[in-house]
């Protein structure tokens, strides 16, 4: 029994450490997706971008100036999304984590979307935000608050998520997130502004509507904030 309650032990310990190393080798994904290849065809990326000798790294590659300027909010929906990650500040490469700045015209609508690899955290620096996620199938269940200057919520990972701006004035949010590009999926966009676009018959039967309404809604201008 001795040496049985060893080895079932030793059994636990490795697949403990074989289970570690998998994590450790497996990272969240930073790109929608990877096409497998036999050979390398033209270079090997790391998080989806070159990596600069670390001893030619300068302060510039850390830093990026001007989030204090605000975005043009005048367009359908009345916002801006000024983002701060891998794309902007080429130093965050690896590091997970990026920002936004997200501004607001009076009703301005930051619209229901999704971040596929991030969580999002958001603080209000002026004005007051309704804000609200999703919960997943089958609940579906809408979580809302009303934030002021200076409140902060949490927008789970992958979840649909919303800010609006119920104030007569501007109102401004900073936002972070647990990636270097955590991507966006803006929902309106995606099922009625697809390139090419998804069949009227696939989206009139989804949403239960008629197949005119469908054509309407992909007539539309849809706005990537």
């Amino acid at each position: 029994m001795k040496n049985m309650g060893a080895q079932f032990l030793i059994v636990t310990v490795i697949l403990a450490l074989a289970s570690s190393f998998a994590f450790a080798s497996d990272p969240s994904p930073l790109q929608d997706f990877c096409v497998a290849v036999d050979e390398p065809e033209a270079a090997v990326f790391v998080n989806g971008k070159f990596c600069k000798d670390p001893k030619l790294a300068t302060a510039e590659d850390f830093f990026l100036k001007g989030l204090d300027v605000a975005g043009d909010t005048s367009n359908k929906v009345g916002s801006n999304v000024t983002q701060v990650n891998v794309a902007q500040i080429a130093g965050l490469n690896t590091l997970g984590v990026s920002l936004a700045r997200i501004d607001f015209a009076p009703y301005g609508l930051n619209p229901p979307h999704t971040h596929p690899r991030a969580t999002e955290i958001l603080t209000v620096l002026e004005g007051t935000l309704y804000v609200g996620f999703v919960t997943s199938n089958p609940e579906n269940r809408l979580i809302t608050k009303v934030l002021n200057k200076g409140d902060v919520f949490v927008f789970p990972i992958g979840l649909i998520h919303f800010q609006f701006n119920t104030g007569h004035t501007n109102a401004v949010a900073i936002s972070g997130f647990s990636s270097q590009n955590p991507g966006v999926i803006t929902i309106a966009n995606s099922v009625f502004g697809s390139k090419p676009p998804i069949s009227d018959d696939v989206l009139a039967k989804a949403f239960q509507v008629e197949k005119n309404v469908v054509d309407y809604l992909q007539a539309q201008f849809w706005v990537n904030n």
